[in-house]
């Protein structure tokens, strides 16, 4: 899936489309990444946004940059932090979480060299 909102990365508020949820559809199973880019790619040009958005864990890493094939299609970045709000808070809980994850970034509208650089992403809300 796909969700438009504003993230902030380091002092810069961006629009991006987050992409997420996308191992939890059997009838796609196999099907992976590379048929999620082709699939979704003509839908974040209608979404209107410079960048599309995500993370992996870093076990991931060689995994996703071998999935993603094509130069140019998608960039890796890490060395990141991203803050999500919790979807269930608790009194003895933080109402937020802190995760070192790896970023992927999709330049759609933009290039890649137009995302702004900072050491934490907060996602102005849950994780997708």
């Amino acid at each position: 899936g796909a969700l438009r909102r504003f993230i902030k990365v380091g002092a810069v508020d961006l629009l991006v489309a987050e992409l997420g949820l996308y191992a939890v559809r059997p009838d796609l199973e196999g099907l992976g990444i590379p048929h999620l880019m082709r699939v979704m790619y003509p839908v974040l040009q209608e979404l209107d946004v410079p960048f599309g958005f995500g993370t992996v864990r870093h076990a991931l890493r060689q995994h996703i940059a071998r999935l993603l094939g094509r130069p140019g299609l998608a960039t890796i970045v890490s060395g990141v932090r991203v803050r999500s709000t919790l979807r269930e808070v608790h009194l003895d809980t933080p109402p937020t979480r802190i995760e070192d994850v790896l970023i992927v970034v999709l330049p759609i509208g933009r290039s890649m060299s137009d995302w702004p650089t900072g050491t934490i992403i907060d996602r102005n809300g849950p994780e997708l």
